[in-house]
């Protein structure tokens, strides 16, 4: 009995120490010498910003010293600007048609506020004698003859930037635009206007 005993001992033994075996030659096979562990995830290199490059002026080239005009231009000692002697002269504002009974006509600096002034007539009858021009359009109205209607506007001065400019606009009593201009004249000249009612 004892004996039968002692062999179910070994027999027992045998199959732990076999299955002990068995597992550690699983386990043991995950750390073989064949195993090779996985890199870690390389970085992701930072973007460089890319300044786009900027191209450099056209190349001009430049023309024989036979076809540059010598300069004879001479500044002025004063600090007066002179406008050039295109302004020097009446400006011819156009001839337009109509049948309304008035007309209202609209006015302001056309450039640069610089302080330009008019004097403006209607049939040679000055309506207004000192005016000056800024940003926001003044206004008056005009009752219209039969046939020729005139309008003067004389630049009294030209302001710091010469020469005496301004926009305006003529409209008739029913508020639709008959002339839309502007003058650019020297001091004493006029712009005109000529407004024909039917």
């Amino acid at each position: 009995m004892m004996n039968n005993n002692k062999i179910f001992l070994n027999q027992i033994f045998l199959f732990l120490f076999l299955l002990g075996m068995v597992f550690n030659g699983y386990s043991q096979e995950e750390f073989s010498t064949k195993f090779k562990a996985i890199p870690p995830k390389a970085k992701e290199p930072k973007a460089k910003s890319i300044v786009p490059s900027i191209p450099g002026p056209p190349k001009v080239l430049p023309y024989f010293a036979t076809a540059i005009p010598e300069n004879n231009f001479k500044v002025p000692k004063s600090n007066v600007i002179v406008a050039s002697e295109a302004y020097r002269r009446n400006q011819d504002l156009g001839v337009y048609k109509t049948s309304s009974k008035t007309a209202r006509v609209q006015y302001r600096d056309g450039a640069y506020v610089d302080g330009d002034r008019i004097r403006i007539y209607v049939n040679y009858k000055v309506i207004d004698y000192d005016v000056l021009l800024d940003g926001n359009f003044k206004v008056f109205d005009v009752k219209l003859e039969k046939g020729t209607n005139r309008i003067d506007f004389e630049a009294l001065n030209e302001g710091f930037a010469p020469p005496n400019t301004a926009e305006f606009q003529v409209y008739d009593d029913k508020g639709k635009l008959i002339s839309s201009s502007q003058w650019n004249i020297g001091i004493g000249y006029m712009a005109t206007i000529i407004i024909n009612k039917e």
